[in-house]
């Protein structure tokens, strides 16, 4: 005979009509990533404005720097606003902006790709692309 206790606790997910089962890899899965493409955009994008983390302009490429002159500053401030929006995003409508994320994602990888010697990252950015594609695919089943 089953009791009550033997079954797996469930949840409802943000405005959706259907139980899931939080015990499952894949949900447990989704909510890692959504907290992870949620918190670091944002702690990053702050970082656009504090500078504490890393210098930005590091990472712009010599063509941005000479097209922006004494405005790249400004732009990497636009960045941070967009980086700041998508983690804000992922966490309310993760099934749309998950894609956001990977599409900005593939946009940085091509701006480390015209900077001499940042080949690393852009292929650290690409895995973290690939994360961003999964989350989307799991937003699908467990999220509005």
């Amino acid at each position: 005979m089953e009791h009550i206790f033997d079954q797996a606790p469930l949840s409802r997910t943000a405005g959706a009509d259907r139980a899931v089962d939080t015990t499952r890899p894949s949900y447990q899965a989704f909510q890692i990533l959504r907290l992870g493409f949620t918190v670091a955009p944002i702690l990053m994008g702050l970082d656009k404005f504090l500078g504490l983390l890393v210098n930005w302009h590091q990472y712009l490429p010599p063509v941005a720097h000479n097209m922006l002159g004494e405005y790249a500053q400004t732009f990497l401030y636009g960045v941070g606003v967009i980086e700041i929006v998508a983690g804000i995003g992922v966490f309310l409508k993760p099934k749309l902006f998950a894609y956001v994320v990977a599409a900005w994602l593939g946009l940085i990888i091509v701006n480390l790709l015209l900077i001499p010697g940042y080949f690393d990252v852009a292929l650290r950015d690409f895995g973290l692309l690939l994360a961003a594609l999964a989350l989307g695919r799991l937003s699908q089943e467990y999220s509005v």
